[in-house]
């Protein structure tokens, strides 16, 4: 890279408060349908911004937590209606690097009459130009929290080295990793994905995996069979779509909490609500049922929101939900309920 191209940083007029959570991850400006017909016939398309590691970040700091989301944009529109969409959502972009050198990755949604497929540009984007020296600032330093995802690891060289040097150097000392696996085969197939998500997995300290991913990665049929494939972190979330996710510790029995159901609007980002949720009840000291049920809860707004980062309801109303019996909780029914502040 020449010296002229050398990335400079977004700049606030004042410092950000002391860091919870620092996520590190490319995000991207969407393009979809307005009218949601297919996009080979749309003539008019609606522009959003999407990213699993922003999003986490977006929902953490709309339940109050202090996060530093870690990126790079290109010095582009795009990248400035990325940067500024994440920081609409109170998460910190300091940590956020321009490059004049390189774009703004972005996608396209391509509805069909059973699923919407999705349509990738990110390739040489500027997000995958990240390396191991994201995460040197010590202003990140202190974060109880470092959340990373298995996306990142499928960019480029430089962005999977800083996966490697993140669960394995521990750049930010103190910090619990917290790693979603997030495969995405249109990013690299099957066979190359799984022995290296398997890997950063179980070096991780708590890790978010689907069920059915665990499946298709690893052959694994069940939460138990995930765990034994995953000796290491200390917790292992399996999340299982509607009907629930399994907290399994080291030691002693898996937790699991039923899904509630909920008005299914837009599924893309339910995860990273998911996860939000879960690591919000675990830096407020939440039990294991609790910290599921507001991963649940966290992400049923997302469920019911075309938006990648959904309005959320006041915390009364979380708490209330949060503390119900067992008996309250297990027919808990969110279709139709609007909570939204």
């Amino acid at each position: 890279m020449s010296p002229d191209a050398r990335p400079h940083h977004v700049t606030t007029s004042a410092g950000p408060p002391p860091v919870e959570v620092v996520t590190v991850g490319e995000t991207m400006v969407v393009l979809g349908p307005v009218s949601g017909e297919p996009l080979e016939r749309a003539e008019r398309v609606a522009v959003s911004v999407g990213g699993a590691e922003s999003n986490v970040a977006g929902y953490l700091a709309r339940l109050g937590h202090r996060v530093t989301w870690v990126s790079r944009v290109g010095d582009d529109p795009f990248g400035r209606a990325v940067v500024r969409h994440v920081a609409a959502t109170g998460a910190q972009v300091d940590q956020v690097s321009v490059d004049p050198g390189a774009p703004t990755g972005l996608y396209a949604k391509d509805p069909g009459p059973t699923a919407t497929a999705v349509h990738y540009y990110r390739a040489g984007s500027a997000a995958s130009r990240l390396d191991r020296t994201a995460l040197a600032d010590s202003r990140l330093r202190g974060a109880r929290v470092l959340h990373l995802s298995g996306i990142t690891a499928a960019l480029s060289d430089s962005c999977a080295a800083l996966v490697e040097h993140a669960v394995t150097d521990r750049p930010l000392p103190g910090a619990l990793v917290s790693f979603d696996v997030n495969h995405r085969p249109r990013l690299w197939s099957v066979d190359r994905a799984a022995p290296v998500l398997r890997d950063l997995a179980n070096r991780s300290d708590l890790v978010f995996v689907g069920q059915d991913e665990a499946y298709a990665l690893w052959a694994a049929a069940d939460p138990a069979a995930v765990r034994r494939l995953l000796p290491e972190p200390e917790t292992v979330v399996v999340k299982d779509g509607a009907v629930g996710a399994t907290a399994l510790g080291r030691d002693g029995e898996p937790v699991f909490v039923a899904a509630p159901r909920v008005t299914v609007v837009e599924p893309v980002g339910a995860g990273d609500a998911f996860a939000a949720g879960y690591l919000a009840g675990l830096l407020r000291g939440l039990d294991p049922v609790r910290r599921l049920r507001l991963g649940h809860l966290v992400a049923a707004q997302a469920l019911g929101s075309s938006a990648d980062n959904a309005p959320l309801p006041p915390w009364a109303w979380l708490d209330r939900l949060l503390d119900a019996s067992v008996d309250a909780w297990s027919p808990l029914d969110l279709t139709g309920v609007r909570t939204e502040v």
